[in-house]
């Protein structure tokens, strides 16, 4: 049997009161680690799971795309919506399927799709669904509505198309010192895209793009005539 010199025994002795006054918290600080990890790893699995399954619905609604069938569009869209809301397949199906619903006369069904991105989708995605919201409405006279689509803080990419977008709902209600101010501010914003982008080769397409859309809302300006 072994035997313990004095100070061997001491240590020991040490390390059982440690041992019986913080064991119990030890054991649990690594157990609530373990269920951290574990959980962690589901989470994991289950998203790359979602994200596989919602993968194969979509792929489902881009052959109702290709068919122009529209019943499978909508059932693709709206397994999508309803299972894998949380994928980054459901913003794409919504704005896919609202595409294809307004071509074919459904507007109504078209602004649910379109609703659906605006309340829960993220960033581009929203405010392109906001965009295209607001111009279905406008198309229908809705002008309070459209307007309201056009509201609040927008990314920088699309900040000239909310402008624009304004201009041409405030036109429309013939709100014509409103509607040029709208215009205005989104040659203001190309602008501003253009001095960022410098003179890099690699945004010349964007800058082309940008001056091509200049043009345009300088038509629109002019169809608005002399301010007053």
């Amino acid at each position: 049997m072994a035997t313990y010199d004095l100070e061997e025994q001491e240590q020991i002795a040490e390390i059982k009161a440690w041992w019986q006054q913080y064991g119990n918290l030890l054991a649990g600080i690594v157990t609530a680690a373990a269920i951290v990890v574990v959980a962690w790893q589901g989470w994991n699995w289950y998203q790359r799971n979602q994200a596989a399954q919602a993968s194969m619905v979509y792929g489902s609604l881009q052959k109702a795309v290709r068919d122009n069938d529209l019943q499978r569009i909508k059932a693709s869209s709206g397994e999508l919506l309803e299972k894998f809301g949380g994928t980054a397949y459901a913003p794409m199906a919504a704005m896919t399927t609202a595409r294809m619903l307004f071509a074919a006369g459904d507007a109504k069904t078209a602004k649910l799709q379109l609703l659906w991105v605006v309340e829960h989708g993220q960033d581009e995605w929203r405010d392109l669904a906001r965009l295209r919201l607001a111009t279905l409405l406008l198309d229908e006279q809705a002008y309070d509505e459209a307007l309201k689509q056009v509201d609040g803080a927008v990314s920088g990419g699309y900040a000239a198309r909310f402008q624009d977008t304004r201009g041409d709902i405030l036109g429309a209600q013939g709100k014509k010192v409103e509607a040029r101010a709208a215009y205005q501010a989104a040659l203001a914003k190309l602008d501003e895209a253009d001095q960022q982008s410098g003179r890099s080769e690699s945004t010349l397409p964007d800058r082309q793009a940008n001056a091509a859309y200049r043009e345009i809302l300088h038509l629109k300006l002019d169809a608005l005539g002399e301010s007053n």
